[in-house]
């Protein structure tokens, strides 16, 4: 059987690792990047608390000696579920078995102007385009300051707009740079003044978690100066000022935009299977509906069950369980047990948040038990840790984080400008291809 698989995120690379070695299953596996990018810690990488190769991992290395999965460094153009084949930009692939694991990227929800302005934060490159734009920030503010009192406000306050965990996290993690390194990287800029505002459109912080956990969240954002502005939307943003819902402007030179996500659906799916979302309708077990031999896992496909009616909330563990759930039913198809296809449902195991130092909410639904403080942040540090890919990176984490905790300070504030320009004979390469 020839199994290809678009992504190597959490679904695609846990699916690829449950197939591997199993001499009846030929896995390609395809995607953008030669890496793997642990996304819940973006925000680490774009606030300089880790560097980008703590959080990557190459594809190769994870299957280095497998006798049946090979890796494909491609852009997928176009799916032909009549022909069984993907096209890509380096050509086209033959399968037995599509699984589209693709994952989702940034929604703007339709406004052309945020989205050419604000910075987003899903992958590892946006992550360090948004570092470099904050330090940046900062040496351009000591050119202003005694100049423009207005422009030098503007770099002196970030917007994050969205308050789920990833918005939570980030404001959190700025407000420890504010109070801690900042001020001694730049004795010449008034900190004092630097405005950090989080944006939500609900009533609260963490809407998918519990009530006690939003508003321990709130206070803890608030403690560490945070502005937590909610039943608030940004309704425009041109790279100088920020539109409220309420009408209020807020005068900024970086507004993060953590609101919303949307799936990556590749070219070739019917767009009566589209869903909210972006989002590719699957059948329990998570075959493309009015199709024989597609797939789709993780963020990028949507999936009714009695738990979760209108779909899986689109988070890591979620893709995981599925691959897992996939990789049982795709080897017996090939081992005569194909009519035997368990169906998938998830069941919660938790969620978790992190704001700062001794400061995160965990909530366990069965039972019922919330906590928060040292013990939560203690728990969410350790259950990231285990679910990084590689020694290595436990260790260079662990030690950054360890450094971190005992002097607050953050060794990665490095501002790279590097301008690619390919060789000839990478064009003639690419001519070739």
């Amino acid at each position: 059987m020839k199994v290809v698989i678009i992504g190597g995120g959490f679904a695609g690379l846990k699916l690829a690792r449950r197939l591997n070695d199993h001499i009846d299953i030929e896995v390609t596996l395809i995607d953008r990047n030669n890496y793997h990018q642990f996304q819940p810690l973006f925000y680490q990488v774009a606030t300089a608390g880790l560097d980008a190769s703590n959080i990557s991992f190459p594809l190769r290395k994870a299957f280095q000696g497998s006798k049946n999965v090979a890796v494909r460094l491609a852009e997928v153009k176009q799916i032909n579920t009549k022909d069984n084949n993907i096209l890509t930009d380096i050509g086209t692939f033959d399968y037995d078995r599509l699984i589209i694991a693709t994952g989702a990227d940034t929604n703007f929800f339709g406004n052309e102007e945020l989205k050419a302005n604000a910075f987003p934060m899903k992958s590892t490159i946006e992550a360090l385009q948004l570092r470099n734009r904050v330090i940046q920030n900062f040496e351009d503010a000591l050119l202003v300051k005694d100049k423009d009192a207005t422009e030098l406000q503007r770099m002196m306050t970030i917007v994050v707009v969205g308050g789920g965990p990833t918005g939570v996290e980030v404001s959190g993690a700025l407000a420890e740079m504010r109070n801690n390194i900042l001020p001694k990287d730049y004795p010449d800029l008034d900190f004092a003044k630097m405005n950090i505002y989080l944006v939500e459109g609900s009533p609260r912080t963490l809407n998918a978690m519990s009530d006690k956990s939003a508003a321990q969240s709130r206070k803890y954002l608030e403690d560490l100066g945070v502005k937590v502005v909610t039943k608030t939307v940004v309704k425009s943003y041109d790279g100088t000022n920020a539109t409220l819902s309420t009408g209020e402007i807020i005068g900024t030179r970086i507004l993060i935009w953590a609101a919303g996500i949307q799936g990556n659906v590749p070219a070739g799916i019917d767009s009566t299977l589209i869903v909210r979302g972006n989002r590719i309708k699957v059948d329990r077990t998570n075959k493309v509906q009015g199709t024989e031999n597609v797939y789709a896992i993780g963020d990028v496909a949507y999936m009714e069950t009695p738990l979760y009616p209108h779909g899986h909330p689109q988070v890591a563990n979620v893709a995981i369980n599925q691959a897992k759930n996939l990789a049982v039913n795709l080897i017996r198809q090939v081992n005569g047990n194909k009519h035997y296809q368990d169906d998938f449902e998830y069941h919660d195991k938790g969620s978790m948040a992190t704001v700062g130092k001794h400061k995160a909410v965990v909530d366990i639904p069965k039972p019922r038990i919330h906590f928060g403080g040292w013990l939560a942040w203690m728990v969410w540090m350790g259950l990231h840790l285990v679910l990084i890919v590689g020694v290595k990176n436990r260790l260079q984490i662990f030690v950054n984080w360890v450094y971190k905790y005992f002097t607050s300070d953050q060794s990665l504030r490095l501002l790279f400008k590097i301008s690619f320009k390919p060789t000839k004979a990478e064009e003639a390469t690419r001519r070739l291809l």
